[in-house]
C-alpha cells in the first residue's frame, strides 16, 4: 500500500514498438544510424541478435545502440533467426528475410509458435516472395527468400494485425517499384502504422497514408540519429498505481504528441476521475485519495496494449467499465481476454466476457495466485492490484524481461510486502 499523496517521477524504457521499426530502418539504410533510448526488454534484444546474424554490425553502450554496417541483401548464406516470444520482431524479420536471396529461416519459442501468421505469409506470397511454412502453415517456423519479381500493389486484411502491414511497409522501399497497400476492413491499432510511416520517414523513405490506402515509393533509407520515446503502453503501470493508490505520479519525457497512441490512455484515466496534465519534464497524473474512480466506457481498438491495465484499475472504481472493439487481442501473447478474465476471477472478481471485450463490475476482492500465461503485460497489471488487494502472488513475474526487465525493482516501494 502506497502513502496517499507520494509524488514520484518514473523512468519508463524506450518503446520496443518504436525501437524495432528504427533498427529494421537502420539494418537496411545507405549509412549508419546512432539509436538512442534503445528498449533494454527481450523483444528489442531477439531483433538485435538477428540483425547480427543477418550480418549487421552494432556497438551497443546501454541504452545507446550505433549501427555500423548494414544487412547484405545480396548474400546467398541460408540463416536461421531466433525470435524468442517476441511477435513484433519475428514478423518485422520475416518480411525483411524476403529481401534477401538466401533463405532465412525464422523461429520463436513454443507460444510464439501458436500466434498467427497467416496474413503476412500470404501477403509475402503474393508480392512475389518464396515463403515456406516448415511444420504448421500460417505460423513459425517459416522460411523466407527472394522470389523471381515484385508486385507493385497489394490488398491485406487490416483487421488481425497491424504488424504485418508495418512488415510490408519497411521492406517496401526496398522493391523495385516501391508498394501500394490497400487496407481492406476495419483497421485496428491504426496508431501503429502511422508510427511506422513516421520512423521510416525520419531515415529518409517517402511514404503517404490515407484512408485505406498506403503508398511507399521506391528508393533507400539513410543513416539517422534516431531517439526512441519513452514507451506508453508501459506508462500505464505507474499511471495506474495513481489512479489506485490515490498518489501523482510524472512519466519523463512522454508528451502527449506521442508518436504512439497509447498516451490516449492517460484521456481513459482522466474520464475515469483522474487528473492529467503535460509538464515540463513529462506527462503527470494524480488522483486525490478521496475522489473516487468511475467506471468507463471505451473502445480501445486503438489501444489494446493497456486492456490488461484498465482491466485493473476497473476493479477498483464505483461503477462498471466496458472495454471494446478488442476481440483480436486474443492471440497475443496469451489470450488477453479469456485468460486476464480467469486470473481476475480468481481475486473474486466480476468479469462478463463478450465477443469483442469484456466488462468489470466492482465486488469484494481477495488475494490469489495469479498465473501470467507467458505474457509480460498481465505480470505488470497484475502486480499493480497488489497495492489495494493482500495476499496476491504473480507467478513467473521475469516474463516482464519482455519490455521492461527492471520493473518489479523499478516498482519495490509499491510491490512490497
Amino acid at each position: 500500500m502506497t502513502e496517499p499523496g507520494r509524488e514520484l517521477l518514473i523512468q519508463v524504457p524506450g518503446s520496443k514498438s518504436i525501437a524495432n521499426r528504427a533498427l529494421i530502418c537502420a539494418a537496411l539504410a545507405n549509412s549508419n544510424s546512432t539509436i538512442t533510448n534503445c528498449a533494454p526488454g527481450d523483444d528489442t534484444q531477439a531483433m538485435l541478435e538477428a540483425l547480427k546474424t543477418l550480418g549487421v554490425v552494432t556497438d551497443q553502450d546501454g541504452t545507446t545502440v550505433r549501427i555500423n554496417s548494414q544487412i547484405n541483401l545480396e548474400d546467398a548464406q541460408p540463416l536461421e533467426l531466433q525470435t524468442r516470444l517476441a511477435g513484433t520482431t519475428s514478423r518485422f524479420l520475416t518480411a525483411l528475410g524476403a529481401l534477401r536471396i538466401g533463405q532465412t529461416t525464422i523461429d520463436g519459442y513454443a507460444p510464439l509458435r501458436k500466434r498467427p501468421m497467416t496474413g503476412l505469409h500470404d501477403a509475402l506470397l503474393s508480392l512475389g516472395a518464396s515463403v515456406q511454412s516448415l511444420e504448421i502453415a500460417g505460423h513459425l517456423p517459416v522460411s523466407v527468400k527472394r522470389g523471381s519479381s515484385w508486385q507493385a500493389r497489394i490488398a491485406i486484411d487490416s483487421t488481425t494485425s497491424s504488424q504485418f502491414t508495418s512488415a510490408l511497409m519497411m521492406i517496401a522501399p526496398y522493391l523495385p517499384s516501391g508498394l501500394e497497400i490497400e487496407l481492406r476492413g476495419e483497421v485496428i491499432s491504426r496508431g501503429y502504422l502511422d508510427m511506422t510511416v513516421a520512423v521510416m520517414r525520419a531515415f529518409g523513405a517517402q511514404t503517404e497514408i490515407a484512408e485505406n490506402v498506403i503508398w511507399v515509393s521506391p528508393g533507400v533509407y539513410r543513416g539517422s540519429d534516431f531517439a526512441v520515446e519513452p514507451d506508453a503502453s508501459s506508462a500505464s503501470y505507474p499511471s495506474a498505481i495513481a489512479a489506485i493508490a490515490g498518489s501523482r505520479v510524472t512519466i519523463a519525457g512522454l508528451n502527449r504528441n506521442s508518436l504512439q497512441r497509447d498516451v490516449e490512455f492517460f484521456d481513459v484515466l482522466s474520464h475515469m476521475g483522474c487528473e492529467v496534465r503535460q509538464q515540463p519534464d513529462g506527462i503527470s497524473i494524480s488522483r486525490e485519495i478521496a475522489r473516487p474512480l468511475r467506471g468507463v466506457t471505451v473502445d480501445m481498438s486503438q489501444i489494446s496494449d493497456c486492456v490488461p491495465t484498465l482491466a485493473v484499475v476497473a476493479l477498483f472504481a464505483d461503477s462498471p467499465t466496458t472495454i471494446s472493439g478488442v476481440g483480436f487481442i486474443r492471440a497475443k501473447e496469451s489470450d488477453r481476454i479469456g485468460d486476464l478474465a480467469l486470473e481476475l476471477r480468481k481475486l473474486g472478481a466480476q468479469i462478463d466476457e463478450h465477443a469483442d471485450g469484456f466488462t468489470v463490475t466492482p465486488v469484494a476482492l481477495h488475494g490469489a495466485s495469479l498465473a501470467t500465461h507467458d505474457d509480460h503485460r498481465l505480470a505488470m497489471a497484475f502486480a499493480i492490484a497488489k497495492l489495494r488487494i493482500g495476499g496476491i502472488e504473480v507467478r513467473n513475474p521475469e516474463v516482464v524481461s519482455k519490455s521492461w526487465p527492471n520493473f518489479f525493482n523499478d516498482f519495490e516501494f509499491f510491490f512490497k510486502k
